[in-house]
């Protein structure tokens, strides 16, 4: 088992988190996740990690079917991002590009969750590599998480 996705097992212990980690396989695209989960492609949760111009990082959970809109996620941070480099987004959360997941972070960056997301019973996210998801509430996976609702999608 990957490092990645042993510290999201344990961080899914730890919180206590009502979730299930499976492994459908490698997926280059929430189509592709939507397709192996055979789920909705909002069901997917896209971990998008930006950097402000402070430093401070964002992790942005959006809906599989959703794009980050650059002007409203700049007023939901208070501050113009950029999308942070492959090597930032692994020093900081300690996930590569692809299987950043929500909880188990090195460093926890500021999360904001996309709303859309909680029109459903289940929803999965990256469980720590490419590979790999969790099945959970979205309710519950907002409160694990600490994340906070806005409107930032196009």
């Amino acid at each position: 088992m990957s490092k990645s996705l042993a510290r999201v097992r344990q961080a899914i212990e730890e919180i206590g988190l009502d979730a299930e980690i499976l492994h459908p396989g490698q997926s280059r695209t929430a189509e592709d996740a939507a397709r192996a989960c055979d789920c909705d492609i909002d069901q997917i949760v896209k971990s998008l990690i930006f950097q402000g111009e402070s430093g401070q990082i964002y992790l942005f959970l959006t809906a599989g079917g959703k794009r980050l809109d650059a002007d409203k996620g700049a007023a939901v941070a208070g501050e113009t991002l950029l999308r942070a480099d492959a090597n930032t987004v692994r020093k900081v959360t300690g996930f590569a590009i692809g299987g950043v997941a929500p909880i188990g972070h090195l460093s926890a960056p500021r999360i904001f969750a996309d709303p859309r997301l909680k029109e459903f019973d289940t929803v999965y996210a990256a469980a720590g590599t490419p590979d790999h998801v969790f099945a959970v509430a979205p309710d519950a996976l907002f409160a694990a998480c600490h994340a906070k609702e806005a409107d930032f999608t196009q």
